[in-house]
């Protein structure tokens, strides 16, 4: 075969694949975090995750260690002596984004939460606009923005003077999907949020989206990892959406 030939061959398949790459990370957008923990801690007896992320360990649970890193890992889990589940923090912040993370779940019971929040909004609980949280047996996706942890309902909430017609109204402020997952065993998760509409992926595979308003707020600052119980996080990727978003609205 030509020596030429075989030379302009390579290059072409080169530049198919340069060409793929771009248009992946296109579609993927601008990558804005990534972490894939394989680091050490220099001791065993407090949160030391590193890498920008808090946790509310020591509000919550008495400064004891819920989050350890190991095997190259996070390993979440709520301390005897807390009182709230464990939350793991990160900055995040854009209006449109995907969020990309390996996920197992030990037991039957346990779950991940993803929390998306934004501090500097003052008028919700602690800055909650939207979650979509994972169990071993379904997905659910919520505005909380304008769903529970609105201000004005979550103290109608706690104080049970809930109209029939707010009630009601919660009611559509959540989706539930059914999904089974086996313990013990690792996932892939994405979570992307488009406008107002936060859809849900596991292992390529679309389990369910949910439309609505308080998922469209203009900023997301926070990512929240909301673990009640226990669950072990890998290769978390934050990816904005807004330039993606920007053109297509021109």
């Amino acid at each position: 075969m030509n020596k030429q030939f075989i030379i302009a061959a390579r290059a072409l398949a080169l530049s198919i694949t340069l060409f793929s790459s771009a248009l992946l990370a296109d579609e993927r957008g601008t990558l804005i975090f990534e972490d894939d923990f394989e680091r050490n801690e220099s001791q065993e007896k407090t949160d030391e995750i590193g890498n920008g992320w808090g946790s509310n360990s020591k509000s919550r649970a008495a400064g004891n260690k819920q989050v350890d890193l190991r095997d190259g890992a996070m390993y979440i889990y709520i301390h005897k002596v807390a009182d709230h589940a464990v939350s793991v923090t990160h900055p995040a912040e854009f209006r449109d984004g995907r969020v990309e993370l390996r996920f197992m779940l030990e037991d039957k019971q346990d779950s991940l939460g993803l929390n998306f929040a934004d501090l500097s909004y003052k008028e919700v609980h602690a800055g909650h606009l939207f979650a979509a949280k994972v169990s071993t047996t379904g997905v659910e996706l919520s505005d909380l923005k304008t769903g529970n942890m609105d201000l004005k309902i979550r103290e109608l909430r706690q104080a049970n003077q809930l109209t029939p017609a707010q009630q009601a109204m919660l009611r559509t402020k959540v989706k539930k999907f059914p999904h089974q997952l086996e313990t013990g065993k690792w996932y892939t998760l994405l979570a992307k949020i488009v406008g107002d509409n936060l859809s849900v992926s596991i292992d390529g595979k679309e389990v369910g989206a949910f439309a609505s308003e308080g998922i469209a707020h203009p900023t997301k600052r926070m990512l929240r990892l909301a673990v009640p119980k226990n669950a072990v996080v890998d290769d978390v990727k934050i990816f904005s959406l807004d330039a993606q978003a920007k053109a297509a609205r021109k």
